[in-house]
């Protein structure tokens, strides 16, 4: 049986972040082997995914010759036109913003000032209080008075 404590060593410093780029090599060979005891099996996936990553990615052999055509083919630039209607767009829409926020603002300061100046009912009130009621109000009322009276004088017929 061999002794493993050199590899095992290792692995304490390469997961203590403290291996040398030379450390790491040894580690990847060791790992990379087909004779690998049984309790460090579990590290050998980490060790040779490189490796194997490496052999499986290739680019392939035209890859360079399609990479510079690709680069070197022109294609025209299509330069688009804004209209200057569509470039002033979003100041309108902040114009607009600005107009029914004043508008709301000055709506909101007449609702919630305190006037001086009587309801128009006051006003009403006080007239009659003053002069009278108008004559169209007496001739109203005599009508209203009459119609109610004539109500009262129907007979109810239940059958």
């Amino acid at each position: 049986m061999r002794d493993y404590k050199y590899i095992e060593q290792l692995l304490e410093r390469y997961w203590e972040c403290q291996t040398t780029l030379e450390e790491e090599t040894i580690l990847r060979t060791f790992f990379a082997q087909d004779d690998i005891p049984v309790h460090l099996l579990q590290y050998r996936p980490l060790f040779i995914a490189e490796k194997e990553e490496r052999e499986s990615v290739s680019l392939g052999k035209d890859f360079e010759q399609r990479l510079l055509e690709a680069i070197e083919a022109d294609e025209p630039v299509k330069a688009r036109v804004i209209p200057f209607t569509q470039r002033l767009r979003p100041f309108f829409r902040a114009a607009a913003i600005v107009a029914v926020l004043i508008t709301l603002g000055t709506a909101m300061e007449k609702a919630l000032e305190p006037s001086d100046a009587p309801y128009p009912s006051d006003v009403a009130f006080e007239k009659v209080k003053r002069e009278g009621p108008s004559v169209a109000v007496n001739d109203s009322v005599k009508k209203d008075s009459a119609a109610i009276s004539k109500q009262e004088a129907m007979p109810v017929i239940i059958k």
